[in-house]
């Protein structure tokens, strides 16, 4: 399960830990497994809260495919799906508590839902009409990161910034398994573990960065390159929403109580196109996407509650119901964005005056200003 640079824990095979355990606690079928380390972290998860986990990734999911309905439509330019990612995202996105920090690629929008951000601040960028979707401080979670592993940087920077103030709160940073392969991603945690910030390292392993799939950049576990910087690591299947939300809590308590860093490989899978703009079909086999598609994460857990006989055609339609209201919402609010003004690209570039940025914004006023003449000599 857990692995330092003092020796192997439960759940490595061998040194190099090429058979890491791969914890699960939801089968793909529903069945409730037992593990005697990550059971206690979740055991004071109820029924009720179960039922609000499904809810949680039935609403993203219905966001998600909105979002690429409205892109497919023409009112966003582009879309990153999280489609099959919900577990990750929900489970890990439940643990964290209000004063932790959130640095985030440009896929977690079912993290974004848990911290509270407004509907329409999600598809603002997405729909060209401002550069940044939310304030950061409001809800403690940065802006997505578009620079491939870039944020890992700024959550250990903000991890570190916990430490000097003495607080007991976390970082935690979001990428896919191809920023493993970034400068950015590796500098992040020589830093992390040189200092011990209370950070922790959220790595979906969806399978495919882009088009390379994840066995042509490590022929090892990926969990296992955060070892080799001496940073814990562990291995939960990132379609489990309760082992993602034990792993999480577990990284989370090592982080509060000064125990540093640590790496999270959920391992899930992809189930649609990179962006809006890929076209899986070209790089990826059906068959895979077949198999993956036996393992859904919210398929898993209704069978679960069905199983407890907590599924309910009340509680379907509900949140169902629920998951419409959000959609609805969603799609209003992205289509009576008012359109930013032309002289809008230049607001909140910097801090401070700038004479190089004030030289464009008066190059182009005079620039736009000529059409209005050219306009107004044809009448």
């Amino acid at each position: 399960m857990l692995r330092n640079e003092t020796g192997p824990a439960a759940g490595s095979r061998n040194e190099r830990g090429q058979d890491l355990e791969t914890v699960q606690l939801i089968s793909a079928a529903g069945e409730r497994l037992s593990h005697p380390e990550f059971d206690p972290w979740v055991a004071d998860v109820t029924e009720a809260q179960l039922t609000g986990l499904y809810e949680d990734m039935v609403v993203i999911r219905r966001i998600d495919t909105e979002a690429t309905h409205l892109q497919r439509q023409g009112e966003l330019a582009l879309w990153p799906p999280l489609l099959g990612q919900e577990a990750s995202q929900i489970g890990s996105g439940r643990a964290l508590r209000e004063d932790d920090f959130v640095f985030s690629s440009y896929r977690e929008n079912g993290v974004a839902y848990c911290r509270g951000v407004d509907l329409t601040d999600i598809i603002r960028v997405w729909r060209g009409n401002a550069s940044s979707g939310w304030d950061p401080f409001e809800i403690n979670m940065a802006t997505p990161q578009v620079i491939i592993g870039a944020q890992t940087l700024h959550a250990t920077g903000y991890a570190m910034g916990i430490q000097n103030d003495g607080a007991d709160s976390a970082a935690i940073a979001y990428f896919g398994d191809g920023a493993t392969s970034q400068g950015d991603v590796n500098e992040a945690m020589v830093f992390a573990a040189s200092f011990q910030a209370p950070v922790i390292f959220f790595c979906q392993n969806n399978h495919w960065a882009i088009s390379e799939p994840v066995g042509l950049q490590s022929h090892v576990p990926i969990a296992n390159r955060a070892l080799g910087f001496g940073i814990p690591s562990l291995r939960v299947d990132g379609n489990d929403v309760l082992a993602v939300l034990a792993a999480t809590r577990i990284a989370l308590e090592r982080a509060r109580t000064g125990g540093g860093p640590t790496f999270i490989e959920a391992v899930t899978y992809r189930m649609g196109p990179h962006t809006t703009a890929d076209d899986p079909s070209r790089y990826r086999d059906a068959n895979e996407l077949e198999d993956w598609a036996a393992k859904d994460p919210i398929a898993r857990v209704a069978a679960l509650l069905q199983s407890k006989g907590l599924l309910t055609t009340e509680l379907q339609d509900a949140v169902q119901a629920k998951a419409d209201a959000v959609a609805k919402e969603m799609r209003a609010g992205c289509i009576n964005l008012p359109d930013p003004a032309p002289m809008d690209v230049f607001a909140n570039v910097y801090s401070t005056p700038n004479s190089w940025l004030d030289r464009q914004r008066e190059n182009y006023s005079r620039y736009l200003a000529g059409f209005s003449t050219a306009s107004e000599g044809g009448k």
